[in-house]
């Protein structure tokens, strides 16, 4: 039988997008700065490969401006009505992303949860394989606006910025992030994210990813520790930064099928004991290279950075150029991993060194499988042609 927190947490549109962990969203509220920053926080991925999606909530003048939808349960929209009851109602809904469908998503959900508040929207909205008007997907288009083409909300309070537009072929990739001058953050949703090899809090309520990752073989029950957790969360990283990261190697059908058969791993929790992965001994090498431990390390995410902007790091240096221009910054909030990343103008200017310095979009160790993909798309003609190099 459910318990209420479990009712609470229960999402039944899950199949609209069947991601983990499916029906049931726990929600994590952090305070990031007293009485003006807020953090959301589900998981989200595919197959036991999850990382934290977060929406960020931020304290106007007149209320709270939601900024990066996330699903909307009952503990959701039960956690923002105490934050009304002290800082006034949610008087604005941001979807920052033209691609990021699973913060679309939630999008027409959250909006009829709050339907006195106005919708601002990313241009250049686009649906595969049908280009859909916003109404045809639930978004009220009555009060809904384009940020840039329609000005921007607050803007006596907030600073706006674009990344992009970008063509992708079958749409257009561009990211609207902005900077709340009060609080000194920034907000962001896919473009820079900040890693540590500390498991995100949001794995307390439920370190079943991190166990089935820190094992190596599929007949191994999940044991916890905060050493398994740590390993776990580490190879969850390199899988969503890469996909198929290096010294990682699939075993073979009949390896994964013997590795299963160990009692006691007969239940969908474990996926029945079928684990495929196998990680090379040397394989904690590579971590550094995308994490550190303590303050998390800031940086542009491989998978955007390879398939998205690998013929167009001009545009991504511009865009960091108008960052750097920012004064009294003082933290980000990436919508992906770890938040808050203490950071100001030097910081922004120093990663932006760094890239210049290095080899952009490589295709070599651990971006190979990413740029190999990346051609096969650019072969087939589904990415754009033209370089901004």
């Amino acid at each position: 039988m459910s318990t209420l927190l479990e009712k609470k947490q229960n999402w039944r549109w899950w199949f609209l997008l069947p991601l983990y962990p499916y029906e049931r969203r726990r929600t994590l509220v952090r305070e990031l700065i007293p009485n003006q920053v807020w953090s959301f926080e589900q998981l989200q991925g595919l197959l036991y490969v999850a990382v934290p999606i977060r929406m960020t909530v931020i304290r106007l003048s007149k209320g709270l401006m939601l900024y990066c939808p996330i699903t909307p349960t009952i503990e959701v929209v039960e956690g923002l009505a105490i934050l009304e009851k002290q800082y006034g109602p949610v008087i604005t809904l941001v979807l920052p992303t033209a691609s990021g469908l699973e913060h679309k998503v939630s999008l027409p959900a959250l909006s009829r949860a709050f339907p006195n508040a106005q919708i601002w929207v990313c241009p250049g909205q686009w649906s595969f394989p049908l280009q859909l008007p916003l109404r045809w997907v639930g978004i009220a288009s009555k009060r809904t606006r384009i940020l840039m083409k329609d000005n921007t909300p607050h803007n006596n309070e907030i600073d706006w910025y674009s990344l992009g537009p970008l063509d992708l072929g079958v749409g257009r990739f561009q990211e609207i992030c902005c900077f709340h001058k009060a609080s000194g953050t920034l907000l962001l949703t896919d473009s820079l994210v900040g890693i540590s090899s500390k498991p995100p809090e949001i794995f307390d309520l439920d370190p079943t990813p991190l166990l089935f990752h820190g094992r190596e073989y599929g007949d191994e029950l999940l044991m916890d520790s905060y050493e398994v957790r740590k390993k776990g969360w580490a190879r969850m990283v390199l899988f969503a930064s890469y996909l198929r990261p290096e010294l990682l190697e699939i075993r073979s059908f009949t390896q994964v099928v013997l590795h299963s058969l160990r009692s006691g791993l007969r239940h969908p929790h474990i996926h029945f004991g079928l684990y495929p992965f196998a990680w090379q001994a040397n394989w904690c090498e590579i971590i550094d290279t995308i994490m550190a431990d303590e303050i998390p390390k800031l940086q542009v995410a491989p998978v955007l950075e390879r398939l998205v902007f690998p013929r167009a790091r001009n545009i991504f240096l511009d865009w960091l150029d108008q960052l750097q221009k920012i004064n009294n910054l003082v933290m980000l909030v990436p919508a992906h991993y770890h938040a808050p990343i203490p950071c100001c103008s030097s910081d922004i200017a120093e990663l932006r060194d760094q890239i210049t310095k290095r080899v952009w979009a490589t295709d070599k160790e651990s971006w190979s499988f990413l740029a190999s993909l990346d051609r096969t798309l650019f072969k087939l003609g589904a990415l754009p042609s033209y370089s901004a190099e």
